[in-house]
C-alpha cells in the first residue's frame, strides 16, 4: 500500500506524453523550430484516431449477431455524433499546420524520409473497420498498403480486413428491416406505383408547358428516360445485380430497400433513430473525404508536385483517395429515389400503429 495521492499529471501520464517529442533536426547542427509543431499535430491525430477506434469498436460489438437491441440505437447515435465532432476537429486542425510555411517545412522534410503518414496503422484500421475493401483501395507506389508497414503492424491491419466491418453489419441489419412485406401492404409495389405516377405527372407537365420550346421539351423528356431507367434498376433484380457487378452499387438490393423505407418514412417514431444513424454514416464518409481533400491541398501547398517522404506521388495519390475512398456512397445515393411526402404510399392503420409510440392510461 502507498500513501501517495493520485495527481493530475500522474493520472494523465503527462511525463511520458510531454517528453515524447524528439526532433530529428536536433540531431543536426541546427534545430528547426517548426518541427515541434509537425510532431505534436500528428501525435494529436493519432490520439484522436485511438478515440475513434474506441467508439467504433463498441458500435461494431452492438451490431454483431442476428438482432440489434433497440435500446442500443441511442448509444450508437451518440457515439457516431462523437466521432463526427472528432472528425470536424481533425479537418480544422489542418489550419494550425498551415501556419507553417513551405520553406519552414523544407528545413526538416528530408530528415523524415522514408516515413510517411501513409503508415498510420490506426487510420488503416479505421478504414477497414468502416468497410473499405481491398479492391477499392488506390494502390500506394503500385503495392498493397501493408507492404509499407512493419511486420507486426501489417499483421494487425490484415487481420482487420477479415473481420466483419460496419458496412457488412449494417447491410445485414438493413436486410432484416421489418414492415416491407405484410399481408395488406407491399412497400415495393406501392412505392413503384407512386414513382410511376410521379414520373408520369412530371412528364405531363413538361409536355403541356407552353413556355418550353421543342428542343427544351425533347431534352427534358430524354432526361426523364434516364430517370426511369434509374428507378427500373432499383426495382429489377437482374438490373440491380448488373449495377453491382459493374461496381456502381455495393449495398445489396434488399438492404437498399430497407434503407429507402427508413429514409422515406423518417417521420415515424420508430424510424427516426435509424434515419439519423444512416445520415451519420453519410456525414462520416463525407468528413473523411473533406479531411483527405484538406490534406491533399496542404501537401500541394507545402511540396507542390514533388514526391512525398514515403516515395508516393504525394498530391496526386491523395487526390485519388479523396475521390475513391468512400464506404457509404450507396446510402448517400438514396436521395436519387426520394419522392415527395405527398406521394408516399399511405401506410395501413396497423403498420402506422406499429411504427409509432402508443400509451394507454389504466385499462
Amino acid at each position: 500500500m502507498t500513501d501517495k495521492k493520485l495527481s493530475y499529471g500522474s493520472y494523465l501520464q503527462l511525463d511520458r506524453i510531454l517528453h515524447s517529442q524528439t526532433l530529428k533536426s536536433s540531431e543536426t547542427d541546427k534545430t528547426v523550430h517548426d518541427e515541434m509543431l509537425f510532431i505534436i499535430i500528428h501525435q494529436t491525430y493519432e490520439l484522436w484516431f485511438k478515440q475513434i477506434l474506441h467508439e467504433l469498436d463498441s458500435v461494431l460489438d452492438m451490431f454483431r449477431g442476428n438482432y440489434v437491441q433497440e435500446e442500443n440505437f441511442g448509444i450508437v447515435v451518440a457515439r457516431f455524433d462523437r466521432i463526427i465532432e472528432i472528425q470536424k476537429l481533425l479537418v480544422n486542425q489542418i489550419s494550425i499546420l498551415e501556419t507553417m510555411t513551405p520553406m519552414d517545412f523544407l528545413e526538416f522534410r528530408d530528415l523524415l524520409t522514408p516515413s510517411s503518414g501513409f503508415q498510420s496503422v490506426q487510420f488503416r484500421l479505421i478504414e477497414n473497420k468502416l468497410g473499405m475493401r481491398v479492391e477499392d483501395r488506390i494502390q500506394y507506389g503500385k503495392q498493397r498498403y501493408n507492404q509499407f508497414l512493419d511486420e507486426a503492424d501489417a499483421e494487425c491491419v490484415l487481420k482487420s480486413e477479415n473481420e466483419p466491418s460496419l458496412f457488412e453489419l449494417l447491410e445485414n441489419w438493413l436486410e432484416r428491416t421489418p414492415f416491407l412485406q405484410m399481408d395488406e401492404f407491399n412497400f415495393w409495389e406501392s412505392y413503384q406505383s407512386a414513382v410511376k405516377d410521379m414520373v408520369a405527372n412530371d412528364i405531363a407537365q413538361i409536355q403541356s408547358n407552353t413556355q418550353f420550346d421543342d428542343e427544351t421539351i425533347n431534352n427534358s423528356l430524354k432526361q426523364y428516360e434516364i430517370i426511369k431507367r434509374t428507378y427500373k434498376a432499383l426495382f429489377d433484380e437482374d438490373e440491380y445485380k448488373k449495377l453491382q457487378k459493374d461496381g456502381h452499387r455495393r449495398l445489396s438490393q434488399k438492404a437498399t430497400l430497407g434503407a429507402l423505407f427508413i429514409q422515406l418514412y423518417r417521420d415515424e417514431p420508430i424510424t427516426q433513430l435509424p434515419h439519423r444513424l444512416l445520415t451519420q454514416l453519410v456525414n462520416m464518409d463525407q468528413l473523411f473525404t473533406s479531411w483527405r481533400n484538406r490534406h491533399r491541398l496542404l501537401v500541394f501547398r507545402m511540396i507542390g508536385v514533388k514526391i512525398g517522404t514515403g516515395g508516393s506521388a504525394g498530391h496526386a495519390y491523395l487526390k485519388k483517395t479523396a475521390e475513391k475512398h468512400s464506404v457509404f456512397r450507396d446510402i448517400a445515393n438514396l436521395s436519387t429515389y426520394i419522392i415527395p411526402r405527398s406521394s408516399l404510399p399511405k401506410l395501413p392503420a396497423k403498420l402506422k400503429k406499429d411504427l409509432g409510440f402508443y400509451y394507454t392510461h389504466g385499462k
